[in-house]
């Protein structure tokens, strides 16, 4: 019975040691896909447009809005206006 507790005081810092370990591991894998998850939200200056084509997205927004082609009134975003 002695033996067993002499190997578990030996045991006992290896045992916390590798738990801690293993704690920063997972820490360090959370933050990683944390970083890589809020990456992708980030705004992009270019956008992939359905027909295949990078276009810059500050060129895509200045076009004339379909609206106003139409005719109607619209305010400073191309949407239109009510009221």
């Amino acid at each position: 019975m002695d033996d067993i507790s002499k190997l578990l005081q030996e045991a006992k810092p290896l045992y916390f040691s590798r738990k801690r370990q293993r704690n920063r591991i997972k820490v360090g894998i959370c933050t990683l896909v944390g970083v890589v998850m809020l990456s992708l939200f980030v705004p992009q200056k270019s956008s992939y447009i359905d027909n295949g084509e990078w276009v810059d997205y500050e060129q895509y927004i200045s076009q004339v809005s379909p609206i106003e082609e139409m005719g109607l009134p619209v305010d400073e975003f191309g949407l239109l206006m009510v009221g």
